[in-house]
């Protein structure tokens, strides 16, 4: 067991857990400090009748981080299709692109990703080390930029203004942008998917609703109107949470657990996990539903969830405006979904019953 990273993710747990009433505290799991193993299984049947089918399946993100290593794939193809890891142009967006020239029948595809993973924290009570991982000069200017659904002009530039006004240093305004994100969002369960993440609707028409990539995406896009680099983690949760949350874990199963996380990159400390939208989940999710922001286990997650990420789940990519290799249409705002098209048309990447896809998750030793 690495000592030093269980010592940093206890402090963040510790930091969160005091505010828990004791009878809670004592309900908590024990947190994994060491490295855990997962494999992912993707299940792909093309039902629908048209040819040229093109399937496009996002896989754990390969480059290896503090926090997430050993990333590999394999697949399997029926029904004469072919099929190879691809990238999309731009960012580091990689996926496995199948494709059949007809629709003869079966077309099947399953995909099994390996990989590990490991709590995160980035302690943010000492002060910025120079010894902290840097990050490049071109990276940063690109999770600058703002996208399609993430502008950086207008009113997402004049609300990151007035939220981050008076505050000193990137650390201290990415932290009011977190809080005022945290209090004046909310999470909506009939929202599809995770939402899309159209920061500027959001704001214009004070409609802070949604679900993680629209809260996640908000933060994103005021952090890059104030001059943070920041940007989007798109994943998917693999196991359930450790920390007594019902609401911030699946296993098994994990057809419908996708999931957005965010960081922003603040000089001393490299990029910093934070995840608002987790907190409005814990406040709407957590039984017995509908927790106020002064509930115990809200302020918990709080306060972890700025700095700290629990590893149930695994990095796909950090893309926006995603162009499909091949693809017969316009970019997706993001690929944390299995996409597909025909030649009559996209499949319903957020209809896994009538697209027909399926994936499960489980814990391996490797």
């Amino acid at each position: 067991m690495d000592r030093r990273h269980f010592l940093r993710f206890s402090g963040a747990l510790c930091a969160a857990t005091t505010a828990l009433p004791q009878a809670l505290r004592a309900q908590q799991a024990p947190v994994s400090a060491d490295w855990r193993s997962f494999e992912l299984n993707t299940d792909i049947t093309v039902k629908d009748p048209g040819a040229h089918t093109r399937i496009w399946i996002p896989v754990p993100y390969a480059t290896d981080t503090a926090y997430q290593r050993g990333a590999q794939s394999t697949w399997q193809v029926s029904g004469g299709g072919t099929a190879q890891l691809t990238q999309a142009p731009g960012y580091d967006v990689q996926m496995l692109a199948v494709q059949w020239p007809d629709a003869q029948a079966p077309r099947q595809v399953t995909v099994t990703s390996r990989f590990q993973t490991r709590n995160r924290r980035v302690d943010l009570t000492q002060p910025p080390s120079a010894s902290a991982a840097r990050e490049s000069q071109a990276t940063l200017r690109e999770f600058l930029q703002p996208t399609a659904l993430l502008p950086t002009d207008g009113i997402v530039k004049s609300t990151a203004d007035q939220i981050t006004r008076g505050h000193q240093g990137d650390l201290a305004r990415a932290r009011a942008l977190y809080e005022w994100v945290v209090e004046n969002t909310c999470r909506t369960a009939s929202t599809r998917g995770c939402g899309v993440g159209d920061v500027r609707y959001m704001l214009t028409a004070g409609d802070l609703n949604g679900k993680c990539a629209d809260i996640n995406a908000l933060f994103v896009a005021l952090a890059r109107a104030s001059g943070i680099p920041a940007r989007d983690a798109y994943g998917l949760r693999v196991a359930n949470s450790e920390l007594g949350y019902k609401s911030l874990g699946k296993a098994g199963d994990v057809t419908k657990a996708q999931h957005c996380r965010a960081e922003f990159y603040a000089a001393g400390y490299g990029w910093v996990p934070v995840d608002p939208a987790d907190v409005r989940k814990v406040m709407l999710e957590e039984p017995p539903g509908d927790l106020p922001l002064t509930n115990a286990k809200v302020r918990a997650a709080r306060v972890m969830l700025f700095g700290a990420w629990e590893m149930n789940w695994v990095a796909y990519n950090h893309g926006h405006d995603v162009m499909l290799p091949g693809t017969n249409h316009g970019p997706v705002p993001f690929l944390m979904y299995p996409n597909g098209e025909t030649s009559a048309g996209r499949l319903d990447s957020l209809d896994p019953d009538s697209f027909s896809y399926k994936l499960t998750a489980k814990p391996i030793s490797i």
